[in-house]
């Protein structure tokens, strides 16, 4: 059987942890996979991994390549792949991705490149590990497990325990990703419509009063009741701040609750921190929810045998 191949891309920042990078590949290559394009892990550019024209031109390429990779795999997050939007060959990506194996796979910041290549291609990515994740210590096997699971089967499904008082049954297609970016985009070119779907979202570092008004920044343009449901993943280091007076995490989403007029499920085991999910962002997929156990399948993504 011929080896699974990984291309790297660095969309967004520089290689800050390069022994989380080195762990990463060595991980990747210990689990049987061939690791290609390691020199974008040494490009540096202020805080991004490399130029704008060099990172744009990681993901250009793959319109080009004589043989595509199985996987393109983002090296980390941080910012800068909005800078990139306007650079994307979106027609011949989309003439040559359209239909094909090729996964890619990231999140945070790449959630922008995501969404764009959704809006201008109807492209299935994966909101899934970075190589810095897969890299991290300690050694989250689970997250890779998952990782090989999803990318080398036609279907897949996730399950986990929420805070639900209903039982809910929903299909539409599966999109989302990190908050803060996915609402940058909104009112932009860049920004999918997309109508019954199933919606998740994640974020690190902002405190409670910032993620209730992003969420209400989904509710108040619409988007939020285009979908069947809206998923929270994880809300790492999101903490309140001196002046919160018992203002939470909770008490936001106890008020997007209120006025969502959409389903909301908690405790999706994905997001910034230990644990990662690999999500299909624009397949197909039925949530089912009964009492405190949901369950997420998706089919018809792009995956290698």
């Amino acid at each position: 059987m011929p080896a699974t191949h990984i291309h790297l891309i660095a969309p967004s920042g520089y290689a800050a942890d390069p022994a989380a990078m080195t762990r990463g590949v060595a991980r990747l290559r210990a689990a049987g996979y061939v690791v290609e394009n390691e020199a974008v892990l040494d490009r540096t550019e202020l805080r991004f991994a490399g130029s704008d024209a060099e990172r744009a031109a990681d993901i250009n390429a793959l319109a080009d390549v004589e043989m595509l990779p199985d996987i393109a795999l983002v090296t980390r997050g941080g910012y800068g792949a909005a800078r990139l939007l306007e650079h994307l060959r979106y027609d011949a990506l989309r003439e040559r991705l359209a239909g094909s194996a090729l996964a890619m796979v990231g999140h945070s910041d790449f959630t922008a490149v995501q969404l764009a290549l959704h809006a201008h291609g109807g492209l299935v990515t994966f909101s899934g590990p970075l190589l810095a994740d897969l890299g991290a210590e300690p050694e989250d096997a689970d997250t890779l497990d998952q990782f090989r699971q999803v990318l080398s089967a036609p279907s897949a499904e996730v399950r986990w325990a929420c805070r639900s008082e209903a039982s809910l049954e929903v299909e539409g297609p599966l999109w989302g990703g990190n908050l803060a970016v996915l609402c940058s985009l909104l009112g932009t070119p860049y920004f999918p419509r997309i109508d019954g779907g199933i919606l998740f979202v994640e974020d690190v570092g902002e405190p409670p009063f910032r993620i209730e008004r992003l969420l209400y920044q989904l509710h108040l343009s619409g988007v939020l009741g285009r979908q069947r449901a809206l998923l929270l993943g994880r809300f790492s280091d999101c903490r309140p701040g001196p002046r919160d007076n018992g203002y939470t995490l909770e008490a936001a989403f106890g008020q997007l609750r209120a006025v969502a007029g959409i389903p909301v499920i908690d405790g999706l085991p994905h997001g910034h921190g230990c644990g990662q999910l690999t999500l299909p962002f624009g397949a197909p997929a039925r949530l089912r929810v009964e009492g405190p156990a949901a369950r997420l399948g998706f089919t018809g993504y792009p995956h290698h045998r």
